[in-house]
């Protein structure tokens, strides 16, 4: 396990984070820019030095202000991934990936060339040299580097940013895999909501250098109060569902969860395979009455729970389907609707509107 617990001043920013991460699990960091996500995995990695508090990996102390003590980046057994790839130019794949390997002294199983080969697919490109691969093959490379160092932790710095929706795509299974086959404990530092829903068991937002909450996915995105943090026009609850079924004949694919059936177009995978699947509030529409002769394959019969009111013509509502859902109206359709707390709805989400990147999970395995 992870726990840090530090504060650091730069300027007029302050950093203060207390948490922490299983081991062999992926922590998504999130925060819009500038809320001090790298200043705290740079904290972690001994890059800088925190004002006073503690770190600590496992059994191993990285950083105790009360102590004294700070080990050095190279004797902390961190990897770290940055946005940028950041290869030797004049060095070869093979090369760039065997520079810094190292052996694990923890008693888990060393990873070896072979292994990351394997496991990122970049055995043809061992000769090339970086200017002659592409962005994603770049990025796979400094990903194998960093493993072949061996690390217990790996921080990870928005490292898909640069790379375009396909190359992002390919690299995420890539990121579950270093989880789920050697057991690294990863600390994912994001912006995009879709990746941190995809890869993440535990989510920290961050705000202004604080942590502003912390806790499972669902619970964070399933929270009100922290939509102008966790971003308004992608917010929307996440649900925990297992896949179910597959309807070849119109290619629809079936999530169950505690609140029923969800019909996903265009998605076929194992049956009981985890999944979560995130619907945003915008693409969620409400009736007072039960719904007749409509397209939409997606009826809930719920209760309001909650409204979050702002200045403006929406309001974002809290329902209760089995599960937390969200949905997003016009004060207008509020009113017209006599709706409040407690009232009892029926919400629609079109099957179409909830897209293959709108479904994934940690340890999903969903390829």
């Amino acid at each position: 396990m992870l726990t840090v617990q530090v504060q650091k001043r730069l300027g007029n920013f302050r950093l203060s984070a207390d948490f922490s991460a299983e081991a062999a699990s992926i922590t998504a960091i999130f925060g819009k820019s500038g809320a001090g996500k790298t200043s705290l995995i740079n904290a972690i990695a001994g890059l800088s030095c925190p004002d006073v508090g503690a770190i600590q990996l496992g059994e191993t102390i990285l950083f105790d202000q009360s102590q004294n003590l700070s080990l050095r980046p190279h004797d902390r057994q961190i990897g770290y991934i940055f946005q940028d790839d950041r290869l030797f130019p004049h060095l070869t794949v093979r090369k760039n990936l065997l520079y810094g390997a190292s052996r694990r002294s923890d008693g888990l199983p060393r990873i070896e060339l072979a292994d990351v080969l394997d496991l990122l697919g970049i055995g043809p490109l061992l000769e090339r040299k970086p200017h002659a691969l592409s962005g994603g093959e770049k990025q796979r490379v400094a990903i194998g580097r960093a493993l072949l160092s061996n690390p217990r932790l790996l921080l990870m710095d928005e490292p898909l940013a640069s790379l375009d929706v396909q190359r992002r795509e390919d690299i995420l299974p890539f990121i579950e895999k270093i989880r789920d086959e050697f057991g690294v404990t990863v600390l994912y530092v994001s912006h995009a909501i879709e990746e941190v829903i995809r890869l993440a068991d535990k989510m920290i937002v961050l705000s202004e250098g604080q942590v502003a909450a912390q806790g499972a996915v669902e619970e964070i995105m399933s929270r009100l109060d922290l939509h102008p943090l966790t971003g308004r026009f992608d917010a929307g609850a996440v649900i925990a569902t297992k896949f179910a079924s597959y309807d070849p004949v119109y290619d629809l694919g079936e999530l169950a969860f505690p609140g029923g059936h969800l019909q996903v177009a265009g998605l076929n995978l194992s049956k009981g395979t985890p999944l979560r699947a995130h619907i945003r509030a915008r693409d969620v529409s409400l009736m007072t009455g039960e719904p007749e002769g409509s397209s939409v394959l997606n009826v809930f019969r719920g209760r309001i729970t909650g409204v979050r009111e702002e200045n403006g013509p929406q309001l974002d509502l809290s329902i209760d389907i089995g599960a937390p859902l969200i949905a997003r109206v016009t004060r207008k359709s509020y009113d017209k609707l006599g709706l409040k707390l407690g009232s009892e709805v029926h919400a629609m989400i079109k099957a179409v509107a909830i897209d293959r990147r709108s479904v994934g999970g940690p340890k999903g395995r969903t390829r």
